[in-house]
C-alpha cells in the first residue's frame, strides 16, 4: 500500500510515550493528530497502537515483513501462498480457522494481501470481539504450521493456480506485468519474478519447502502487529502479551541493500493476446527505491505527464492524435527499487509505432514547456485529500502506521515524508524527468490481438510467455477432508479455549436528516466529522430507461459529457478548477439513474458546490469531446468484448429479461448504437429529462445541516423543474424450467459461470430475509456452503458467490464464478446439487452462524463515510425508514430455521434457473448436457467456425 501525503497541511503522527509539550489551543485545531503507541515484545514482535473512539470497531492487521522478494529462484510464489495458507487452519482455532470465526463474531471476513516485500492479513470487527482476534492472530503464527499437511497443500495450490488463471491466463492484456518484470530486471533480482510467481514452482513445492518457508520468515522478529479503534490500551496490551509472548523468536533476519537497476540498452518485445480486442504499449523504466529523496518529485511528474486535459500526454494522444482515450503513468516504488511505467491500449488497428512517437512528442512538448508552480499546488491539493481518504477508516489508519514501521522504521516517520514532498519544486520535477526518462533506456513491451503482430512496435521480438495447457482428466486428486495428526505445540495455558466477547458493542445507527426542496430535490444528509471531508451524490431518475430502444448509450454519454465543460469553462478550465479545490467530481450513468458523485475537503466544499451548479445547469455540450468521447465509448465496448466477465454479465442480462427489454441492454450501448448517436440526442435527452423532480441529494462530512441546505440554495433556485415520468420497470418473468446457454471463448482457460433467475425486488417485505437465508448458501464468503466445497473442498475456484439484488420493483438471484476449465461440468453440477439440498440441510448452527454475522456486523455498518452515503441512498432510492437496520436486526432475531427453509424453497428452485457457461465450447460444450436440462444453447456459433 502507497500511503498518499498531505501537501497543504500540518501533520502530525505522536507517539503517545514521545509527546511533545502541549500545543496551545489555536495551533491544536489546525493539526491532524494520528496518536500511536509503539512497543516491542522481548521475542521481538512490533505493535502499534492507535486509539480511535468514533465507531464501536477494532481494526487488527498482522504484517510480515517478507514478499515475494524473498523467494528463491525456482521456489516462486510462496509468499502468496502463504498468504492463503494462514487462513485455513492453526492447532487452536481448528480448521476453517479465522474465516470460520469471522462469520460468528461479525467481521469484515478475513482477508489478505502479497506484495513484493510484505505480506498482510487484517480484519475489521466489533470491539467485543478484540480478545478473540488477538487469539487468533498469535495462533496463525505460532501454532499453524503443524496443521499444513499434504492434501492440504495440494489442495491450496489449486486455489491459487485458479486465482492466477482468473487475474492473468484468461485476462485481456494478463501477461503483461510477467514480459515487463522479466526484462526489466535481471536474473536472480528480487523483483525478477511476478508476485503470483510460476504455476510449474508450485506445482513443485513439497511440505518440506513449506515449513522450512514459514520457519524462516513467519516469526515475531519479522511481524508488526497493529491495533487501530475502539479499545482499552492496558487490556489490549496484557492480551498482546498473553497470547503472543511465548512464540518463540526466531533466526535474525537480515536486512536486503538496495538494489535500483539499471537498463544497458531498450529492450522492445511484444505478445500476441488471446483475449485482448485491441492493441496496448507498455513502457517501462527503472526508478527509484520507496522513500527515495527523488520518489517525490517523481509522483508529481507522472501525475502531471498523463492526468487530466492539460497533461503532455494526454493532450497528443488522445485529442490531437486521438489514438487512444487514455493514458495511465504512474511511479511504483518499493522496497528495494522502483520503476516508471506508462501505458497506452490503442483504438482497433492503430500501430504502436505510431502510438510510442506520439509519446515522444508529448515528451518533447513537455521539455519545452515545463510545469508551473501552479501546477504542482493542483497536483498536492488532490493528494492532501487523498490522504484524508486513506484516514477514513481504523483499518486505513492501522495501515498508515504499519508501512512505516516496516519500510521506514518508524510509524512517526510521516513527518518527514510530508517534509519531502512539501519541498518539490518545478526544477525538482524537470531534474528527475532528466535523469530518469529522457534518452534513457526502456522496455517496451506491445500487447495486441491474436493474429494482429502487424501493429506491434517497429523492432519488437517476440517475448517468451508461459501459459499453461488444461488437460481432460489431470486435474490433481486430494482428500481436503483427512485431519492432520501431530503432537501439539506446548504452551503455559489451554490455547484450545476461546477467549470470551468483551462487552456488547452499543450499535448507534447515525443521525439522519431529510428535507424537500421548493424546486423537489430531496435532501438526505449526515453530518459527521471523523475526517475534514464531504462526500455527496446526486442521484438523477431515469439512466437507460428513458431512452430509445434503437439508441442505447444516450444517457451514459449525457452523463460523461456533463463534466467536459460547462457555459463559462472550457474542459480544461473546469477540470483545473477541481482538481485545485483537491477535488473530485464524476457523473455516471447506469440502467436507472444518472448520479454525479463529489469528494472534497469540507473547507472547499462551497465551491465544489457552485462547480456542480454550473455543471447540472449549464453544460457545454462541447463538440470536440463528443467526438473524442464516442471514440472512448466505442473502446470500451470493444474491451468488454474481450473479457469473459464482461460477456458473461451482458449476455445474462439478455437470457434473463429477453431480447424485448429494456434492461437486456448494457446502458453503454453497441458500437452501431453509439456511432449514431448525435450531440442532438444528448441535449433533446437532457433537456426532457435532468430535473429537480425526480433528484435526490445525499450528503456526509464535516459541514452542518444548516450549511448544507444553505449550498444548495442556487441550485433550487435556478434549476427549472419539468415533468419527468419515469417507466416502472416490468419484472422479467422466471423461467419455467432449467436451460443451459454456452458463450464460446476459444482457448479459455477458465470458465465464467453465471447461474440464477428473476427474483425478489428491494422493496419486498421478504428481501432482506432472503439475504440472511443465502449468507450459509453464497453470500457469506467462507461461510458459505458453495465456498467451502467448490474452493475449499474441491479446488476448482478461486472464488464464488452468490446474492439477491434487486431494485424498487424486480430483483435477481444469481450464482457467479470463475472455474477452471476441465471441470466446467464438475463444478456445475456440484452447483446444482448445493441448491437441492439447501433447504433441507439448513440447521439452527446455520440460523446461530447467520444471526451472529447479520447482528454483530451492524457495528461496522456506518463507520466509513461511503457506508454513510451507501445508508442515505438506501433510504432514498428505496423509502426505507432511517432506522432500517436497526428493524432489520430485530426482524433477524425473530427467525427461525423453518422460516429460511420456507424463504430457500420459495426463492432458490434449481430447476427454474438460466445457466450460462462463457468458455471453451470445443472441450466443454458438449459435457454439459449430463446435467439434465438438455443439450446446451451455443450463443455464438459463428465462434465455432472460427475455431
Amino acid at each position: 500500500m502507497k500511503p498518499f501525503l498531505a501537501a497543504l497541511i500540518v501533520l502530525f503522527v505522536v507517539s503517545c510515550k514521545e509527546k511533545s509539550e502541549q500545543k496551545t489551543e489555536e495551533t491544536a485545531k489546525t493539526e491532524f493528530k494520528v496518536e500511536f503507541e509503539k512497543f516491542t515484545l522481548d521475542n521481538g514482535l512490533q505493535v502499534i497502537f492507535h486509539i480511535d473512539r468514533s465507531d464501536p470497531v477494532v481494526a487488527v492487521a498482522l504484517t510480515s515483513h517478507v514478499g515475494s522478494a524473498r523467494e528463491k529462484v525456482g521456489r516462486t510464489g510462496f509468499a502468496h501462498l502463504f498468504e492463503h495458507l494462514l487462513f485455513l487452519e492453526s492447532e487452536n482455532l481448528g480448521k476453517g480457522g479465522l474465516d470460520k470465526m469471522s462469520a460468528r463474531i461479525g467481521g469484515s471476513g478475513a482477508n489478505g494481501s502479497t506484495s513484493r516485500d510484505r505480506t498482510n492479513y487484517f480484519q475489521t470487527v466489533p470491539k467485543d470481539a478484540l480478545e478473540k482476534m488477538i487469539w487468533a492472530e498469535a495462533d496463525k503464527l505460532g501454532y499453524f504450521i503443524n496443521t499444513v499437511t499434504e492434501p492440504v497443500l495440494a489442495k491450496e495450490k489449486e486455489v491459487v493456480k485458479n486465482e492466477k488463471r482468473q487475474r492473468v491466463d484468461n485476462n485481456p492484456y494478463g501477461h503483461v506485468n510477467y514480459v515487463v518484470t522479466k526484462a526489466l530486471y535481471p536474473e536472480g533480482h528480487p523483483y525478477s519474478w511476478t508476485v503470483i510467481g510460476s504455476l510449474e514452482d508450485l506445482q513443485n513445492a513439497t511440505l518440506q519447502d513449506v515449513k522450512d518457508f514459514y520457519n524462516k520468515w513467519y516469526v515475531p522478529n519479522n511481524v508488526t502487529l497493529t491495533i487501530a479503534g475502539d479499545f482499552d490500551v492496558a487490556e489490549a496490551k496484557s492480551w498482546v502479551k498473553k497470547y503472543f509472548d511465548e512464540i518463540k523468536k526466531g533466526d535474525a533476519i537480515p536486512t536486503l541493500e538496495k538494489q535500483p537497476v539499471t537498463l544497458e540498452t531498450t529492450k522492445k518485445l511484444y505478445y500476441e493476446d488471446n483475449f485482448a480486442r485491441l492493441p496496448q504499449l507498455s513502457l517501462t523504466w527503472p526508478s527509484v527505491p520507496q522513500f527515495d529523496k527523488d520518489a517525490y518529485a517523481l509522483d508529481v511528474l507522472t501525475t502531471y505527464l498523463s492526468d487530466g486535459k492539460k497533461a503532455p500526454l494526454y493532450k497528443t494522444l488522445v485529442e490531437e492524435k486521438q489514438l487512444t482515450d487514455y493514458v495511465r503513468m504512474y511511479n511504483s516504488t518499493s522496497e528495494l527499487a522502483g520503476e516508471l511505467g506508462l501505458s497506452v491500449t490503442a483504438f482497433d488497428t492503430t500501430e504502436l509505432t505510431k502510438v510510442n512517437s506520439a509519446i515522444q512528442e508529448a515528451f518533447a512538448a513537455f521539455e519545452k514547456e515545463g510545469i508551473s508552480d501552479a501546477d504542482i499546488n493542483r497536483i498536492k491539493a488532490g493528494q492532501e485529500t487523498n490522504f484524508y481518504n486513506s484516514l477514513s477508516s481504523v483499518l486505513g489508519k492501522g495501515f498508515q502506521l504499519a508501512q512505516y514501521e516496516i519500510f521506514a522504521g518508524d510509524p512517526g516517520y510521516v513527518s518527514e515524508d510530508v517534509e519531502k514532498i512539501l519541498a518539490v519544486t518545478k526544477e525538482d520535477v524537470m531534474r528527475v524527468y532528466n535523469t530518469y526518462i529522457k534518452d534513457k533506456n526502456y522496455v517496451a513491451v506491445s500487447a495486441v490481438p491474436r493474429g494482429q503482430a502487424s501493429l506491434v512496435l517497429e523492432g519488437s521480438t517476440k517475448a517468451e510467455v508461459v501459459e499453461e495447457k488444461i488437460v481432460e482428466g489431470k486435474e490433481s486428486n486430494f482428500d481436503p477432508s483427512i485431519a492432520a495428526t501431530y503432537e501439539k505445540t506446548p504452551s503455559s495455558f489451554d490455547r484450545s479455549i476461546e477467549p470470551p466477547y468483551g462487552s456488547s458493542p452499543d450499535v448507534k445507527v447515525p443521525d439522519v436528516y431529510k428535507e424537500e426542496l421548493s424546486s423537489g430535490i430531496k435532501v438526505f444528509g449526515i453530518e459527521n466529522n471523523e475526517v475534514p471531508l464531504v462526500q455527496f451524490s446526486i442521484k438523477i431518475n431515469g439512466g437507460m430507461l428513458l431512452e430509445d430502444k434503437n439508441k442505447i448509450g444516450v444517457s451514459n454519454l449525457v452523463a460523461s459529457m456533463l463534466t467536459k465543460g460547462t457555459k463559462n469553462k472550457t474542459p480544461e478550465e473546469l477540470e483545473n478548477a477541481i482538481e485545485s479545490l483537491g477535488a473530485s467530481i464524476n457523473a455516471s450513468a447506469n440502467d436507472q439513474y444518472i448520479t454525479i458523485s463529489g469528494n472534497c475537503l469540507a473547507k472547499n466544499y462551497t465551491k465544489v458546490i457552485e462547480l456542480v451548479n454550473e455543471i447540472i445547469l449549464e453544460p457545454r455540450w462541447d463538440a470536440k469531446e463528443f467526438s473524442l468521447l464516442k471514440q472512448s465509448t466505442i473502446s470500451q465496448i470493444q474491451r468488454q468484448q474481450a473479457n469473459p466477465n464482461g460477456i458473461a454479465a451482458n449476455e445474462f442480462s439478455k437470457l434473463v429479461y429477453g431480447k424485448d427489454h429494456i434492461l437486456a441492454n448494457n446502458n453503454v450501448g453497441t458500437t452501431a448504437s453509439v456511432a449514431s448517436i448525435t450531440i442532438e440526442d444528448l441535449k433533446n435527452y437532457y433537456n426532457a429529462n435532468v430535473s429537480p423532480t425526480v433528484t435526490s441529494f445525499h450528503i456526509v462530512g464535516d459541514i452542518t445541516e444548516p450549511n448544507v441546505k444553505s449550498s444548495l440554495a442556487s441550485l433550487n433556485k435556478n434549476w427549472k423543474a419539468k415533468d419527468v415520468t419515469v417507466p416502472t420497470i416490468v419484472a422479467a418473468e422466471k423461467p419455467e424450467k432449467s436451460k443451459v446457454y454456452f458463450y464460446n471463448v476459444p482457448d479459455a482457460k477458465q470458465s465464467v459461470l453465471m447461474f440464477g433467475a428473476p427474483s425478489l425486488a428491494a422493496t419486498d417485505k421478504n428481501y432482506y430475509g432472503a439475504q440472511v437465508m443465502n449468507y450459509r448458501l453464497g453470500g457469506g464468503s467462507f461461510a458459505s456452503q458453495l465456498t467451502q466445497e467448490l474452493r475449499e473442498g474441491k479446488g476448482y475456484t478461486y472464488g464464488v458467490r452468490s446474492s439477491f439484488s434487486g431494485d424498487k420493483t424486480d430483483g435477481l438471484f444469481s450464482i457467479s464464478s470463475g472455474v477452471r476449465t476441465n471441470v466446467t461440468y464438475e463444478a456445475s453440477n456440484l452447483v446444482k446439487e448445493i441448491l437441492e439440498k439447501y433447504s433441507a440441510g439448513y440447521s439452527q448452527n446455520d440460523l446461530e452462524v447467520s444471526k451472529g454475522y447479520m447482528i454483530k456486523s451492524n457495528a461496522r455498518a456506518f463507520e466509513t463515510m461511503g457506508s454513510k452515503l451507501n445508508m442515505l441512498l438506501n433510504i432514498s432510492t428505496y423509502d426505507y425508514p432511517v432506522d432500517y437496520a436497526k428493524q432489520r436486526e430485530e426482524g433477524v432475531k425473530n427467525m427461525s430455521v423453518e422460516d429460511v427453509k420456507a424463504l430457500a424453497n420459495d426463492y432458490i428452485n434449481p430447476d427454474k434457473m438460466i445457466y450460462l457457461i462463457v468458455g471453451d465450447a470445443k472441450t466443454q460444450l458438449k459435457k454439459l448436457n449430463k446435467l439434465g436440462y438438455g443439450e446446451p444453447e451455443l450463443l455464438n456459433p459463428e465462434e465455432i467456425l472460427k475455431d
